[in-house]
């Protein structure tokens, strides 16, 4: 590896080479550039979000209404366990969200005791602007690799993935 290659896990991975020379340091190498690039990409997603007013999590919350089709419509419950928040976590989410006129909460027509959740026009709008800036801004991230290096990791990350989950995830 040459030294314009280098990041900061070579060097946590050195050290621990000099104490600790037994260990078997891959898993380390791996993730530790994992948690750093999610850091790193989590920084940048906020940001191009920023100009939209919303944040991360708000983006999620109009992303899977978003992702749904029309009628861009679901329950607050199927939007808390798509997005694994609680539902606490997920009407403080929506209180935001409705008071900018992004979404409207409405009585579900078929369950008297529930309700539903539904984009507005505006959200729409903000969502598909939102997800083009956070897409260019991931896209830009790609640049350092070449269409095939890119479906490659796609690939491993998926495998990666697929493996470490446990039954019912």
């Amino acid at each position: 590896m040459s030294a314009q290659h280098r990041d900061p896990v070579d060097a946590i991975i050195e050290q621990w080479a000099v104490v600790r020379p037994d260990l078997d340091t891959r898993a380390m190498e791996i993730f530790g550039r994992i948690f750093r690039l999610a850091r790193t990409m989590g920084d940048r997603m906020e940001q191009a979000y920023a100009p939209h007013g919303i944040s991360r999590g708000e983006f999620d919350v109009l992303a899977t209404l978003r992702r749904a089709g029309e009628p861009y419509t679901l329950s607050p419950r199927r939007l808390s366990s798509t997005l694994m928040l609680t539902t606490g976590g997920m009407t403080g989410r929506l209180d935001k969200l409705e008071r900018a006129a992004l979404l409207r909460r409405s009585p579900d027509p078929h369950d008297r005791r529930a309700l539903q959740v539904t984009l507005t026009e505006k959200g729409l709008t903000l969502i598909d602007e939102a997800v083009t800036a956070g897409l260019a801004e991931q896209t830009a991230a790609l640049a350092p690799l070449n269409p095939e290096q890119a479906d490659q990791l796609a690939d491993l990350l998926r495998e990666l993935l697929t493996g470490t989950r446990g039954p019912g995830h």
